[in-house]
């Protein structure tokens, strides 16, 4: 093709035939002067002998004879973990033999034979397990080689290699002394341990069983050959602790060892930085792990890593140069950067995640699959578990013989549980593995010979586990009932004798419960709980003791509060014990947990989310929990709820603190250096040496001892299932919890404590309103369901409905009181007036009765006045009749008299001009004048006229 590329079919193939030619040339004598180009086949020749031309001969003939027909079997009849190409099987079984082959099984052909099978059977069947239906393809795949080889005995050289007849082929180890084959017990990786919980924590201890030791055995020759290994299982199976065990083996001169955690959101960028961390520059560009040592990448959870629009994964194809060239690029400076002495040992769960990887890298892998141990397996872990714990703590003999028991019923319950709640989109989590199987345990070897003392208690404290760690995980209550009806079973099978029902009867049922305040909160003792009235005054108690130091919580305390108290605590107090409560809003978990950890003694810490807290303002308050409890070594509970959440990366540091409490990117170099220095007294203390490994381990698990985070999620929508499978660690790494919804004496306990302070009348009164909440609360529950059944649509109702119910009856009932009081108010105020108005009545209508009276009188005297003004009235008419005669007869005359006044005014008028002069002539006249007149004894004539008209 214009590329360069080469397409090469498959179907014949001439791939694996072509490798396994070049192999066996390989290991051909060179001759002198033979011309060798290829650098790894030189460095081959330089590590592995060449084998003569006998041997050469049977090797080409034993490919011949098991290779073709066992890759097709396995192409029609069997299914891998992951998928794996024909030429990685052949690949593996070339490094396999490679490992194994030595001067006792090359000495004759049959011997030869025996390795060459034995390293055949694992190369070609160690990636198969058992498939989600159950079928066992690794058994199916024992018996065909078993039938195919054994019986046709005139294949090939006609010899036939014999496993022993028992169990798989699978199942035995070759001896390379003898080369004969034994039982895996009898191999160097098998050993016995006595287990001390006193010195050392369960989850740090693994216990070698034939599976692990298989594993172990074929993962510890091939990483010493530098050649990649890939463990593939679902969760909780123990990859993760096989791998870690085999790097804590390893001398820390010549292999150091660093662990890196895919999640969805790791890119190219993010695994170059972290693959970047524990190397040194040595010269030029070129970087290796310090001194002399080979450095192992352990990569966990490899195929979580976002799949892209183009259907490839950044980080995996980072990962394959790296595995490909031992090179990469620096972005930054666009230079080579050539990584020498490093390896990779990679777990993936095949069930989450991109389920598988690129060929490219897968093809790099020797891959082996891990299920869960058998039963034989499970009860020498757990048996070695247990009988050391009563052992070094001196328990009874009785209890001591009881342990065979629990450790057989808890095997039966866990397949009963594992077979009966499956895996579903929904019930995501419903996944039950060896982790549950340890869960359970852990929880036994807490107890101690003063608080048990009989072996029923044992069993009581089996059951007490069981149900937290397989019945909290349940959605509801019909799955909680079907576990109940299993435990009873298997316990009525394996202890026919302890009476199981009167801790599951449907009423009066004795409290199966254990907690570390069983007698005080201030000795934690870890004892069964015998009445939960006292452990409802202990946990009152605390809480009264919490709101004195901290903000009050109004908490009522009823029967399935008290448990998840209970539970949050037995979670907190393991090492390295994260709790998960799932439930819907307004279930308590917040306030729960606060209590819980306050019983513990320990601080609770949350973030504080604004509009700008980002990524970098997460990692510093995770830097300050991280220094309170790896360097104070103070208990710390991480609160972190959903809804803070702002940033789907928050749950990268989230997953790897879950996972392991180591998060590689959290400090910058400097601070790691300051922590060591920090804690190097500390680990001198403890008689390790201590270096720079030893020290940043102790640091890990002061972390792991000292914090815990507890996740409050609620469990309606996508986002967290999505979530967990983004993150496995929150599911995978955490203890679940799921809240339930109330029952009726919940509903009833809080309906009462919050309408105790409102006045509802009269007791009878009052018993009916606080049961009616309940029993309203239960039937909007059941209308729900119908709804959902015939509309297809959720409405959920959740705790804070029924708080808020309480609220909104508190509220209204003191509004329409406000308001009766106020129309009471109002009528007595107009009652009052009209009392007030009825004697102003009175008054009025007695003063209107003497003003009547009165009036009466005045009438009397009125009707008098008027007849005699009715009489005078006839009178004054005829008078009035008379004056208006008169009146006529006056205007008559006024018109007369003015005429004459007219007539007199003009003859005035006429006239003045006379008395002008006869006034004139009156000046003439003195007084003798007028004594002449008074002497006349007779006047003239007219002369009296004038007299008279002067006087």
């Amino acid at each position: 093709s214009r590329a360069g590329i080469l397409y090469i079919s498959t179907d014949e193939g001439s791939q694996w035939r072509s490798l396994i030619n070049s192999w066996v040339d390989n290991k051909k004598p060179k001759q002198n002067g033979e011309p060798d180009h290829d650098n790894e086949l030189r460095h081959q020749q330089q590590q592995q002998p060449h084998y003569s031309a006998e041997i050469i001969v049977t090797l080409e003939g034993l490919f011949t004879k098991y290779i073709d027909d066992a890759l097709m079997w396995l192409l029609l009849n069997a299914r891998a973990a992951v998928p794996i190409e024909d030429m990685n099987r052949v690949q593996v079984l070339l490094n396999m033999l490679d490992g194994c082959l030595n001067s006792v099984n090359t000495a004759t052909p049959e011997a030869l034979e025996v390795a060459f099978v034995y390293c055949a059977v694992w190369a070609l069947g160690s990636s198969l397990g058992t498939s989600d239906d159950g079928t066992d393809y690794r058994k199916l795949f024992s018996d065909w080689w078993r039938g195919h080889f054994c019986n046709d005995g005139n294949r090939g050289s006609g010899h036939c290699v014999k496993f022993p007849s028992r169990d798989t082929i699978f199942d035995y180890w070759l001896d390379p002394e003898t080369n004969t084959f034994d039982s895996w017990t009898k191999s160097p990786f098998f050993y016995s341990i006595e287990y001390d919980s006193r010195v050392t924590p369960m989850t740090r201890v693994t216990v070698p069983t034939p599976e692990t030791c298989s594993v172990s055995c074929w993962m510890d020759l091939l990483v010493k050959m530098r050649k990649p290994v890939m463990l593939a299982g679902p969760a909780g199976t123990g990859k993760t602790q096989l791998v870690n065990g085999m790097l804590n083996n390893f001398d820390p001169a010549v292999h150091t060892s660093t662990t890196i955690n895919f999640n969805f959101y790791t890119t190219s960028s993010v695994l170059a930085a972290t693959m970047a961390v524990p190397l040194e520059k040595k010269t030029g560009s070129n970087y290796g792990p310090p001194g002399t040592s080979n450095l192992v990448y352990f990569v966990d959870d490899l195929n979580l890593p976002e799949v892209d629009t183009y259907s490839t994964q950044s980080a995996i194809a980072h990962l394959r140069q790296h595995m490909e060239y031992e090179h990469c690029y620096e972005l930054d400076k666009m230079t080579l950067k050539n990584i020498m002495n490093t390896q990779v040992v990679a777990c993936m769960n095949p069930t989450a995640g991109s389920f598988a990887v690129n060929p490219r890298l897968q093809r790099w892998f020797a891959t082996f699959s891990i299920g869960l141990p058998g039963s034989t397996s499970l009860l020498t872990i757990y048996q070695s578990f247990l009988d050391g714990h009563l052992a070094c703590h001196s328990f009874t003999d009785d209890i001591k013989a009881q342990s065979t028991n629990v450790i057989k019923a808890a095997m039966g319950l866990h397949t009963m549980v594992s077979n009966a709640f499956k895996k579903t989109a929904v019930n995501f989590h419903y996944e039950f593995n060896i982790r549950h199987i340890s869960n359970v345990f852990q929880g036994l070897l807490v107890c101690t010979p003063e608080t048990l003392t009989t072996p029923d208690k044992l069993v009581l404290l089996w059951l007490h586990e069981s149900e937290r760690v397989y019945g909290d995980r349940l959605v509801s209550a019909a799955d909680l009932a079907k576990y109940n009806t299993m435990v009873q079973t298997q316990c009525k099978k394996i202890f026919p004798s302890f009476p199981a029902n009167k801790y599951y009867s449907k009423e009066n049922a004795e409290p199966l419960l254990f907690s570390h305040f069983a007698e005080s909160i201030e000795q934690p003792v870890y004892d069964q709980i015998t009445s939960l009235g006292s452990m409802n005054r202990i946990l009152d108690d605390g809480l009264r003791e919490y709101n004195e130091t901290n903000p009050t919580m109004d908490l009522v305390l009823f029967e399935d509060a008290m448990k998840h108290v209970a539970r949050i605590v037995r979670i907190i107090r393991n090492e390295g014990g994260h709790a998960l409560l799932v439930g819907v809003g307004g279930s308590g978990k917040q306030s729960l947990a606060r209590l819980a950890a306050f019983i513990c003694g320990f601080s609770v810490t949350q973030i504080v989310i604004s509009s700008t807290y980002s990524v970098s303002d997460f990692k510093d308050d995770l830097k300050t929990m991280y220094r309170k409890a790896g360097l104070k070594e103070e208990g710390v509970v991480f609160l972190l709820t959903d809804s803070q959440i702002t940033n789907e990366r928050f749950l990268v540091y989230i997953n790897d603190l879950l996972a392991s409490g180591n998060i590689p990117d959290l400090f910058a170099p400097d601070e790691v250096d300051e922590i060591i220095n920090t804690v190097t007294n500390r680990v001198k203390a403890t008689g390790v040496v201590p270096d720079r490994k030893n020290c940043w381990e102790y640091y890990m698990r002061q972390i792991r001892k000292n914090l815990h985070v507890c996740l409050c999620f609620s469990p309606v929508g996508d986002n967290f299932r999505t979530r967990a499978l983004r993150f496995p660690a929150l599911v995978n790494c955490t203890v679940i919890d799921m809240f339930q919804p109330w029952p009726q004496d919940a509903l009833y306990s809080v309906g009462k404590r919050f309408l105790s302070t409102l006045d509802l009348g009269s007791e009878e009164e009052r018993d009916v309103i606080e049961r009616f909440l309940p029993f309203s609360f239960g039937a909007v529950n059941e209308a729900t369901v119908e709804y959902r059944l015939q509309e297809n649509r959720r409405v959920f109702t959740t705790p804070k409905s029924y708080l808020e119910l309480i609220k909104l009856y508190s509220g209204l009932l003191e509004e329409k009181r406000s308001d009766v009081t106020a129309a009471i108010d109002r009528l007595d105020n107009g009652l009052t007036k009209l009392q007030h108005t009825s004697q102003s009545v009175a008054k009025l209508e007695e003063d209107l009765r003497i003003m009547l009276e009165d009036a009466a009188t005045k009438k009397e005297k009125a009707e008098g006045i008027a007849e005699v003004v009715a009489k005078e009235k006839a009178s004054v008419e005829v008078e009035s009749a008379n004056a208006q005669a008169e009146s006529e007869q006056v205007a008559k005359i006024q018109k007369e008299v003015s005429q004459k006044q007219r007539d007199t005014e003009a003859d005035l008028a006429k006239a003045e001009p006379a008395v002008e002069a006869a006034m004139s002539a009156l000046d003439t006249l003195d007084q003798k004048d007028l004594s002449t007149c008074k002497g006349m004894l007779k006047p003239p004539p007219k002369l009296d006229e004038v007299f008279a008209a002067t006087m």
